[in-house]
């Protein structure tokens, strides 16, 4: 029977470096592949909602990038493939809603990515044009990282990139 353990960070660098060394040495034999773990990115303002999501995601078996300024966000959609972004949609003290911007990008260099706008400052136009733009589910703030995380596992399983109705 299997069970469901979490390894530490410290064990999965001892057993990375250990692989690494022995492909530098010529002794890397065939291991059963591991599965690996879906990437998350979470853009917000707020570092407290970034450092709480990373570390209920990292718990809950996701690789987790977080960024706070658009810039940020940018390099990190351009130079990195992720299954699903969490997105706020006004960064720093910026009243237009930048985060349609990074929605935009992430949908044209990896369509694939599911994105979920996670805002205070919900309108029906916004989450229409959000939408238009490539987010797949809409979400208001305050909510649960639970219900959040529903979310994204829903979106991890569903086939095809369809979009979610509105919480």
């Amino acid at each position: 029977m299997e069970t469901n353990v979490k390894q530490s960070p410290f064990r999965t660098i001892k057993r990375v470096s250990g692989r690494f060394k022995r492909m530098l040495v010529g002794d890397e034999t065939p291991t059963r592949e591991e599965p690996q773990m879906p990437r998350l990115l979470v853009v917000d303002d707020e570092a407290s909602i970034c450092f709480s999501m990373s570390e209920y995601f990292s718990l809950h078996g996701f690789s987790v990038d977080t960024a706070t300024e658009t810039d940020e966000a940018e390099r990190l959609v351009e130079n990195n493939g992720y299954q699903v972004i969490i997105q706020d949609l006004r960064l720093g003290t910026n009243r237009d809603p930048d985060g349609l911007k990074i929605i935009k990008l992430a949908h044209q260099h990896h369509p694939e990515t599911r994105i979920i706008v996670l805002t205070a400052y919900g309108s029906a136009e916004i989450e229409d044009e959000a939408r238009r733009c490539g987010a797949d589910a809409f979400l208001r703030k305050p909510k649960p990282l639970s219900q959040v995380a529903q979310v994204v596992q829903g979106l991890i399983e569903s086939p095809a990139k369809q979009a979610v109705r509105s919480a």
